[in-house]
């Protein structure tokens, strides 16, 4: 069992609750954000060990609080998945211009996510994830 935890950031509750069930049925720690200066004030309050991060939100928009976490040196090691119903290939591209381990279009398979986060879990240290 692992002790990772996720900041799962979007503005739709609906999204958010999906997330954050499924992830707990994992055996993840999870914070919720719905904008991104919540996000980024979740981050540094939880110390997730990887971020779920939706683009288009209220206040900050993902671009910038992905570009201010993979600015930060207490932030830049940690992987985000951006998780966004832009699916145009310019905006694939400036998510893996910005680091991201990964981009997600929604409607997503909660399922293949799951895997997803797994094994971006698993090669950022967090050893073979076994899920429930």
């Amino acid at each position: 069992m692992t002790n990772a935890r996720i900041l799962v950031v979007d503005d739709d509750r609906v999204i958010q609750q999906l997330l954050k069930v499924n992830l707990e049925l994992e055996g993840y720690a999870v914070a919720v954000a719905e904008d991104g200066e919540e996000a980024l004030a979740q981050f540094e309050a939880f110390h997730p060990n990887l971020v779920l991060l939706d683009i288009m939100m209220p206040k900050l928009d993902g671009w910038e609080v992905c570009r201010r976490l993979k600015a930060g040196p207490d932030s830049s090691h940690v992987p985000i998945v951006l998780l966004s119903a832009r699916a145009q290939e310019a905006d694939v591209q400036r998510g893996m211009e910005l680091g991201v381990a990964a981009y997600v279009t929604k409607p997503f398979d909660p399922i293949s996510l799951l895997d997803m986060i797994a094994d971006i879990l698993t090669k950022h240290g967090f050893g073979a994830w076994e899920p429930r």
